[in-house]
């Protein structure tokens, strides 16, 4: 090397820095760490000791470096023969070793530590001395309780554990939920929520936007969602938690993403859903049988019961008489009168009297003649979206306009059918299911009990 770049001067490359000592980066690097350490020489002489060690024992690096082992200051003279040899012996053992043992305080307290010691090669391949790296032992223990945890909740847990990243993507799944996506482990990482549920994605991502933003909400959280699978989609209700993933490595937390935890309460939701709705549906035949008892015409008490019954149950509801006396089975379709029905506008009560004797022509196939000819429930859907079709399929049946899905149930009495009842739902309500035409049915019979006392009343004689 030429004198000009020695002595830090200009030559014909610019100008040179000079050569740093690595000493002062060593230092750093050392103070820096998290856990202690400290570093010995052939002879047993402490050459290094960083500032967590001083923060674990109290003593500083001038109090500690050039004294020899631990004895009669860091650790008990009894002790320090077998704590000297346990750390030395590391130079003529490959690998690491870890030891666990009591250290003393500059206070006079005992500190139980855990230990990872490894030789320090020297010129020739020798060891030149050993280095130690200690922590005290519950922090270690609490260190290896964290990742034990995070591996028992990825590998084995009973419940959907997702790490999803401040972009909103799953960046580790584990089994559970992997089943629950309807994927596999691998398939699911990086993948936007949008692509994994069909429902229900809106709310999950306000939900992961909002903790990474304020935190973890106060109690979990039950989300309806839509599972696209190889079978179509299958809706899931999943109660959900979710908790800030925050950095500890810098000052100010940075968020790394959300961990989401969920398991799926599907059975038991809808086990809630139908007993509230079971029970909901008995207040009202409860109250509506109470009212009925009340009327003086059996009519007005059929109309009682099927206002009763729209509640919560249909947007549209009519009544359609037998012409004349009842038909005995098996004479053929039966002529039908209206005898009740809600207004044609927006839906709701407002049943006029059961003598309105107004005459509807069905054509053949119509559901309530098929529920007549059949003495039992009848279903009918249009689809779920209002359209003109939709319409006219309404219309078709005389119907109110916006009408989508019907129920229609016979209405029987002494062996007779009276008549047919038709509830009709619009597009924003569900089709009617088996428990719907249960209930239905249920209706139909008190309306059938008024219908016949009012044609038994209005017999001469």
């Amino acid at each position: 090397m030429s004198a000009s770049r020695r002595s830090g001067t200009t030559d014909e490359l610019g100008p040179q820095e000079p050569e740093r000592d690595g000493a002062d980066l060593l230092a750093a690097l050392l103070d820096g760490m998290d856990a202690a350490l400290c570093a010995f020489d052939a002879d047993g002489v402490v050459t290094h000791w960083n500032r967590e060690a001083e923060r674990i024992l109290g003593w500083t690096a001038a109090e500690a470096v050039g004294r020899r082992g631990f004895a009669d200051w860091a650790v008990r003279s009894a002790d320090a023969g077998e704590v000297e040899g346990r750390l030395l012996s590391a130079m003529r053992a490959p690998g690491r070793q870890v030891h666990e043992f009591a250290l003393l305080t500059k206070e006079g307290g005992r500190v139980l530590v855990r230990t990872q010691s490894a030789a320090v090669p020297g010129p020739g391949g020798k060891p030149a001395g050993v280095y130690c790296a200690f922590s005290e032992v519950h922090a270690q223990i609490d260190l290896e309780r964290s990742i034990a945890l995070s591996e028992a909740l990825f590998d084995d847990a009973s419940w959907g554990v997702v790490l999803v990243d401040a972009d909103l993507r799953p960046a580790v799944v584990n089994a559970h939920a992997a089943r629950a996506l309807g994927t596999g482990r691998t398939a699911v990482l990086g993948r936007p929520l949008g692509e994994l549920l069909a429902q229900g994605v809106e709310e999950l991502e306000s939900a992961l936007t909002h903790v990474l933003a304020e935190g973890a909400p106060p109690a979990p959280a039950e989300m309806w969602v839509a599972v696209r699978t190889a079978e179509g989609e299958q809706r899931r209700c999943w109660r959900s938690g979710f908790l800030r993933l925050a950095s500890p490595l810098t000052e100010e937390p940075v968020p790394l993403g959300v961990g989401w935890l969920f398991q799926d309460v599907t059975e038991s939701k809808q086990a809630e859903q139908e007993a509230a709705l079971l029970r909901f549906r008995s207040n009202q035949l409860h109250r509506a049988a109470r009212a009925a008892a009340e009327c003086e015409d059996p009519g007005e008490a059929a109309s009682v019961h099927l206002e009763f019954a729209l509640a919560g149950f249909a947007d549209h509801a009519l009544i359609d008489r037998v012409a004349g006396a009842a038909r005995p089975d098996g004479e053929g379709p039966p002529r039908f009168v209206r005898a009740a029905a809600t207004p044609s506008g927006a839906p709701g009560p407002g049943l006029p009297g059961y003598r309105a004797g107004l005459p509807v022509r069905y054509t053949q196939g119509h559901p309530a003649l098929q529920c007549a000819e059949r003495i039992g429930s009848v279903r009918a859907s249009a689809g779920s979206a209002h359209s003109e079709r939709t319409r006219e399929w309404a219309l078709a049946r005389q119907w109110p306009a916006d009408s989508v899905h019907a129920l229609c149930a016979v209405l029987r009495s002494r062996g007779r059918t009276l008549g047919v009842v038709t509830f009709l739902r619009g597009a924003s309500r569900a089709r009617f299911e088996r428990a719907d035409a249960m209930y239905a049915e249920d209706v139909a019979v008190r309306i059938a009990t008024a219908l016949d006392l009012a044609e038994t009343l209005e017999r001469p004689g």
